[in-house]
C-alpha cells in the first residue's frame, strides 16, 4: 500500500505556509497570527501544524 494521503482524504492541519498562501499574506504575517492565539495549532518537532477545524472556524465569520 501507498504510504501517505490518498486524494480524496481530507487534511486535519495546515502549514503556516498554506495559510500563508490561502490567505494572499506572508509567511511572516501568518506566524503572527498563528503566534497571537488566532488558531489551535501543535509543534511538531520545530514544524507547526495548524487545525483545519480552527482555521475553517476563523475564516467563516471574516
Amino acid at each position: 500500500m501507498a504510504s501517505g494521503l490518498n486524494r480524496t482524504e481530507e487534511k486535519k492541519t495546515y502549514t503556516v505556509g498554506e495559510i500563508a498562501e490561502m490567505l494572499g499574506i506572508s509567511d511572516k504575517v501568518a506566524y503572527t497570527l498563528v503566534k497571537s492565539g488566532q488558531f489551535k495549532y501543535v509543534r511538531v518537532g520545530r514544524a507547526i501544524r495548524v487545525s483545519k477545524s480552527s482555521f475553517d472556524s476563523w475564516l467563516e465569520p471574516n
